[in-house]
């Protein structure tokens, strides 16, 4: 059993579909701190060629409160806003005909938290991309919220009997392989290639902008070659 233990994030980049793809279940870690300025909420566009931020707005957000107790902001316009910006930005991109539809569901899902929100967005967003990796969410299955850091992590794959833990390039800091060794469990870390991909207004050398929202991804890049982009990584 192979595992991996992410915070939600809405429309991550293409890494993080990587991880969820690569492993035998992906924990969705939403009863820790909301993190501030974060991708839970937010993530970035190309807009008439340059990056531009969305945030979804949400209700008292705050570092004291977990991901999974956060509801949406007061905005009632957000959606059709979002909505509006995806349609404009990406109308004549090749696959903007099969995805917008895709978007519209995910984004018009109203449930009362952000976490719930999110996880929805994975069972429309999968099945296009030929995820079929299980998700978990820390909040409905652990009560081991009294562990900290790296011994909650070891709990979880104990309790899930996982021999192998993967985690982005980012938790080489966190993280201690001879501390997973010591519990049986392999820790490998995940270093995403940033496989170039044609983008709308973006031509000539340099010109190409990696780490968007997958949503870029999906709007100009057939389905087979992302299934190709999901496995351009090494584990270290």
């Amino acid at each position: 059993m192979t595992l991996a233990i992410m915070q939600p994030y809405f429309l991550p980049y293409i890494g993080y579909l990587q991880l969820m793809d690569t492993v035998d279940k992906f924990v969705l870690y939403d009863d820790v701190a909301f993190i501030n300025r974060g991708w839970i909420n937010r993530n970035r566009l190309l807009v008439n060629g340059q990056e531009y931020m969305f945030t979804i707005p949400l209700k008292d957000a705050s570092q004291n409160k977990r991901i999974n107790e956060i509801g949406f902001g007061d905005d009632a316009k957000w959606r059709s806003k979002l909505l509006r910006t995806v349609e404009q930005s990406y109308r004549k991109a090749p696959f903007y005909a099969t995805v917008f539809p895709l978007t519209e569901k995910m984004v018009n899902f109203a449930p009362d938290t952000i976490a719930e929100f999110i996880r929805y967005s994975f069972t429309v967003l999968n099945p296009y991309l030929g995820i079929t990796t299980e998700l978990v969410p820390t909040s409905t299955a652990y009560g081991n919220e009294h562990l900290k850091a790296q011994e909650r992590i070891v709990d979880i794959c104990h309790r899930e009997k996982a021999t192998r833990y993967i985690n982005p390039i980012g938790g080489q800091e966190l993280y201690s392989k001879p501390r997973f060794a010591q519990e049986g469990i392999e820790l490998f870390f995940m270093q995403s290639r940033a496989t170039p991909y044609p983008q709308l207004m973006r031509t000539g050398e340099n010109s190409f902008v990696p780490w968007l929202s997958v949503l870029d991804v999906l709007m100009n890049t057939d389905p087979a070659q992302i299934r190709q982009m999901l496995t351009d990584f090494e584990l270290v």
